[in-house]
């Protein structure tokens, strides 16, 4: 009796210890929470969690809820940001009258619109990376590319061997990879272009408290899709590099996706994004010296548009919310994902209050069931309220896309939720010419013909099971 009694004392020792450390952390965390709240249903959210279960929701805030991008925001300011605007205007390459008409999305950019730029749209897997690797094996001085996703197979193969093809060239091979998207990415692939000479990181390399998480550091990451050849061509879009994207994946099928090439100045502001996450990963700053950089390719204005969790305020969401408020007679939308927050909620049920055409065009299939669900929970809410939700029925739909009144269009890696709009780093390029726009529409004009738009029948006959995991999976749409 007396060994119980010793071996119960030891063990409450123990327990009072873990949760003392547990609602220490949990305080500290609550805090952190108060002192750099972006909502207050949030916060409370997280205070009231914090005090009820101290373990296991320290826990969770550390992986979701803390921010350390302090110091990135500090990486941006020190950058010349706030010159470049000037600059590029000393240049002679601003398009004054696109970053006057659209003084929202230049002010988020922290540059204004370039003029002088020749952009083309491809959809084709193949044609677009065959163009791709053309233009990386021509480069000359130096190939910036950034994925979220590389996967050591057949295309990311072929693009190691173009990178190490022009590594032994004698030009310059920056990559960076994230750490979450590509973390099945194996140590013979990174260690085969090092050895050729390519520099290669993951995002997060350099940061010892964020890798000390390893996979489990699953909130913030940088969703980019950047390739920059030589600072006067840039390819940005929603292609990774993996033979899913070729249409390859026995589950998806044929792969719907969207990849822009431009040529011209709008390619510097690329490879100023991708300067900043370099140093951020690396902690070495980067001289750009790009070829004829200003030299004028074409006549169509571009804004690079970065936004991330370094942000001062939630631009990413302020500028798609600025776009659906700026439509009065279209308003196009192609997401892979659809968890929007309550203000892009707001202002899509303001759009179609007065009567602008809103098409939401998601996919059919489900590549993440979590955010599937939560995005049909999204969607049957917004289709009872009067915004059409068409679903892609042709594959899996990948492509992020938004066409405003034939006025702009935007094409880069954002989705529609609230990790791309609070939390991953990403980047939209935006075009206000006519004739890209013309192409954009006709584009999707095309994928809403290989889409069904959802009925009331469709929303009656959805089975119980399937609406109440829906609504349970819409509870998680901060995090998702």
């Amino acid at each position: 009796m007396g060994e119980a009694l010793i071996n119960f004392y030891e063990n409450s020792r123990i327990i009072a210890g873990f949760l003392f450390f547990f609602y220490i952390l949990a305080g500290v965390c609550a805090v952190r929470e108060l002192m750099n709240s972006r909502t207050a249903q949030g916060s409370i959210a997280w205070l009231l969690s914090l005090a009820i279960l101290p373990f296991p929701m320290a826990l969770i805030y550390l992986a979701f809820g803390w921010k350390l991008f302090d110091d990135y925001a500090a990486l941006q300011t020190f950058s010349g940001r706030q010159n470049r605007a000037n600059r590029l205007k000393e240049l002679g390459i601003a398009d004054e009258i696109a970053s006057e008409k659209w003084p929202v999305l230049t002010h988020v950019s922290q540059m204004p619109f370039l003029g002088g730029n020749e952009a083309k749209i491809f959809t084709d897997p193949n044609e677009t990376f065959n163009t791709l690797f053309k233009s990386i094996s021509e480069a000359k001085i130096f190939v910036l590319v950034q994925f979220y996703i590389i996967r050591d197979d057949n295309l990311g193969n072929r693009l190691a061997d173009c990178l190490i093809e022009r590594a032994k060239a004698g030009v310059i091979i920056r990559v960076i990879y994230d750490d979450i998207g590509s973390s099945r990415l194996s140590k013979k692939y990174i260690k085969r272009l090092r050895d050729a000479g390519v520099q290669i990181t993951a995002f997060n390399q350099r940061h010892k408290f964020l890798r000390l998480y390893g996979p489990m550091r699953i909130n913030y990451r940088n969703h980019r899709k950047i390739v920059v050849i030589d600072g006067c061509e840039a390819w940005v879009g929603g292609f990774n590099i993996g033979d899913e994207y070729m249409g390859k994946s026995p589950i998806f099928g044929e792969w719907r996706d969207t990849q822009v090439q431009v040529r011209g100045p709008a390619a510097l502001s690329c490879a100023l994004v991708f300067r900043e996450d370099w140093e951020w990963a690396t902690g070495e700053k980067i001289l750009l010296n790009p070829l004829e950089h200003n030299k004028q390719r074409g006549d169509e204005a571009v804004l690079v548009m970065p936004t991330g969790p370094a942000d001062s305020l939630e631009d990413c969401a302020i500028a798609f919310t600025e776009m659906i408020g700026r439509a009065r007679k279209k308003l196009w939308i192609v997401s892979p994902y659809f968890v929007p927050g309550i203000d892009i909620q707001t202002a899509l049920y303001a759009a179609a209050m007065r009567g602008v055409d809103i098409r939401i065009l998601l996919p059919e299939k489900a590549d993440h069931i979590l955010v599937w669900l939560a995005s049909y929970a999204h969607a049957d809410k917004m289709n009872n309220h009067g915004v059409p939700i068409y679903r892609y029925q042709k594959g899996f739909l990948h492509q992020k896309i938004i066409l405003v009144d034939d006025e702009i269009a935007g094409i880069g890696t954002v989705n529609f939720d609230n990790r791309s709009f609070s939390i991953n780093f990403e980047v939209t390029l935006w075009f206000t010419d006519k004739n890209f726009i013309s192409n954009v529409e006709e584009m999707l004009v095309k994928d809403f013909s290989n889409a069904k738009i959802t009925t009331k029948d469709d929303l009656k006959n959805r089975p119980l099971w399937f609406k109440v995991f829906s609504q349970l999976a819409r509870l998680l749409s901060p995090m998702l």
